[in-house]
């Protein structure tokens, strides 16, 4: 009965509850949407460690995300493959580099050296070509949302990085890192372009054995390797995760931008409801003559905010859907964690609740003897 008097109420007074069902809105699309790209961001962050395939990374001392490694010799390699522990141990080149587009503008990429014959640590989506592709000599990927960066380059074409003779042998799909536009080439071409020694590499990746624990491949390595760090990819990906968010201002201008939406969106709630209640007064008052408790009244205001909350969770959810199918594939990072939406609806309705806890205070203070004034 409460339940249905507080939907009446609701649909008696359009224009009020139109108002609260928009600040829940604006909670849903606008906090999803910035969480959205935050998690898009952290995936461009760490996109190498998490998808090379690697167990352990090897960078050099005092490195604090992937972005910020030196480099290191290449008889590291050699001394690793002599663990007993090791599967496999590859050596990956990272060099900032120059692209020139057909009509002579350069465009600042990342390029990495994949070790030759395995390419182990390359990229794992195509649009166009495939991985063995980059077995030519000249050979290097781009990515398909960095075409129009690039020129629009084609299979095929043929193009200068650094002055180097170039030949676009696969397109990547939405494989792009945190700086921006990522190419891919093999080990010995990395070095023609970025003019590194054959004595040195940026990384070193390694996998275990099957059934090695993690930890104690971690403790081995560090032994033999006092001059380089060892992180598991997962801790480097982590790292480099928390270096951008706290160093870079990044988290900050999200929280901040969340907070706002979470304030914006409580504000209006708790507006539109305390009018609703300011001039439904007789109503209460009404229900209060006719033997209802300041309980029931309660009642009424919570559910009011429930159902104002589900309805505006629906249209959140389905504007913060159309966002990203819109970005899938584009170059705006987009992501969503399987977790985040049930604990978005439950904070969510949570913030209603909270938002009508001051028209639950003035609709509990109405008198019954105000309703024949």
């Amino acid at each position: 009965m409460r339940s249905l008097v507080a939907l009446r109420m609701l649909l008696h007074d359009r224009s009020s509850t139109a108002g609260s069902v928009l600040g829940v809105i604006a909670i849903v699309f606008l906090v999803g949407q910035q969480l959205a790209v935050l998690f898009g961001m952290l995936g461009y962050m760490s996109l190498l460690p998490d998808n090379a395939g690697a167990d352990i990374w090897v960078v050099s001392k005092n490195t604090n995300n992937i972005n910020t490694s030196g480099n290191l010799p290449m008889r590291y390699v050699e001394r690793i493959r002599g663990v007993d522990e090791v599967e496999w141990v590859e050596p990956l080149l990272s060099s900032a580099a120059l692209f020139r587009n057909s009509d002579g503008k350069y465009q600042a990429v990342n390029l990495i050296g994949l070790p030759t014959p395995s390419l182990r640590g390359g990229p794992w989506r195509f649009a166009e070509g495939s991985l063995d592709n980059l077995l030519d000599d000249d050979g290097v990927t781009v990515d398909s949302s960095d075409l129009q960066s690039l020129g629009n380059p084609h299979m095929g074409d043929i193009y200068e990085i650094n002055n180097v003779r170039v030949k676009i042998v696969g397109i990547t799909q939405n494989i792009r890192g945190f700086g921006g536009t990522l190419l891919f080439t093999n080990l010995p071409k990395a070095r023609q372009i970025s003019k590194m020694n054959s004595d040195r590499t940026s990384f070193i990746l390694i996998k275990l054995k099957p059934g090695v624990d993690l930890d104690a491949g971690i403790a081995t390595l560090n032994s033999i390797l006092p001059d380089a760090e060892v992180f598991s990819a997962a801790q480097l990906s982590s790292n480099t995760r928390t270096y951008y968010i706290a160093q870079t201002g990044i988290g900050t201008s999200f929280a901040l931008t969340v907070f706002i939406s979470i304030l914006v969106g409580i504000i209006i709630i708790m507006l539109t409801m305390y009018t609703n209640v300011v001039d439904r007064q007789k109503d209460f008052a009404v229900l209060r003559a006719l033997g209802g408790r300041k309980r029931d009244i309660r009642v009424i205001v919570l559910v009011q905010a429930f159902i104002i909350s589900i309805i505006g969770i629906f249209a959140g959810f389905t504007l913060l859907t159309l966002f990203l199918n819109f970005t899938r594939g584009s170059r705006l990072p987009a992501a969503m964690f399987p977790w985040v939406p049930p604990v978005h609806i439950a904070a969510t309705i949570l913030l209603c609740i909270l938002g009508s806890l001051v028209a639950m205070r003035k609709a509990v203070k109405i008198e019954p003897a105000s309703a024949f004034r």
